[in-house]
């Protein structure tokens, strides 16, 4: 499979980036690792005229102390968050779903801002900072910057708020050093895409349940979360987590057993969190 012709820019920094979008409109795309873009290039799904490479802007690779949130570079790769020290100390959640994106080679590649904005419901770093609550920070031109609650961020299936002259520099994740924390995936063979996954913190008067593969775009249990917060029991609080969510069917499983799955890896997250407070 071949894709259609494009021309290529490698960006020198990120306000150039944002130039260079501004200059094409929606005839560019950002590339940083590329593992969701090209593929869909493809297929022909996604048929970019230019292409922004964005992926050695160095100085949006990083992962920073910010006080009560850890600040993470757009362009930070799936491997640097599996394994940083902070992350692991302060959002642990994070650096383990990170751990299970795709193989060794594609978390070598794939960055957190590229996951981010491709907004594929079948991602796991997405439901992730659902349940964290991150925030996202969109560049535009002149460097004028916007905040933008995660909660806000997917706006349908594979697309997100950015504008077509913003990107995505960096994300804002709360702290949750104590707070117990689950991450939970179902898949037919690893290294697949999870057919469902359910990404968890609870306790410490905290309680945030993002579902993988559960809707058009990362979706949170909002069903179980208010049951949780209202006292029902662990049981309980994991029947309703399916309630709000629009599962696909297909050769992997149907709507009703994705339903059923996501029941089941919510008790086995709560249960899980549980016990690492």
């Amino acid at each position: 499979m071949i894709p259609a012709a494009f021309e290529y820019v490698r960006a020198d920094s990120a306000d150039h980036a944002i130039a260079l979008l501004g200059g094409h409109g929606d005839e560019a795309k950002l590339l940083a690792g590329g593992h969701s873009l090209l593929p869909m290039m493809k297929l022909r799904l996604a048929v970019p005229g230019v292409l922004v490479d964005v992926g050695r802007l160095s100085d949006l690779r990083y992962v920073r102390d910010a006080g009560d949130h850890v600040a993470i570079g757009a362009l930070t790769r799936h491997r640097d968050l599996e394994v940083d020290p902070l992350l692991a100390a302060e959002v642990p959640l994070l650096a383990h779903a990170a751990s299970h994106v795709g193989d060794p080679q594609v978390r070598h590649r794939g960055t957190i801002g590229g996951t981010l904005a491709h907004s594929d419901p079948a991602s796991d770093l997405p439901a992730a900072l659902l349940a964290l609550d991150a925030t996202l920070v969109a560049t535009g031109a002149g460097g004028a910057t916007r905040e933008i609650p995660i909660g806000e961020f997917f706006t349908g299936y594979f697309e997100s708020a950015l504008a077509e002259d913003e990107m995505l520099t960096e994300v804002r994740v709360p702290k949750a050093a104590g707070v117990g924390w689950s991450f939970q995936k179902f898949n037919r063979r690893a290294q697949d895409w999870a057919i469902v996954g359910v990404a968890l913190v609870h306790g410490a008067g905290r309680t945030g349940i993002g579902l993988v593969n559960m809707g058009s775009t990362p979706l949170r249990a909002t069903a179980a979360e208010s049951a949780l917060s209202q006292g029902a029991s662990l049981t309980d609080a994991a029947g309703v987590a399916d309630e709000g969510t629009e599962p696909t069917a297909d050769l992997n499983a149907s709507e009703e057993y994705r339903r059923h799955l996501a029941r089941v890896l919510v008790r086995r997250a709560l249960e899980e969190a549980g016990a690492r407070t």
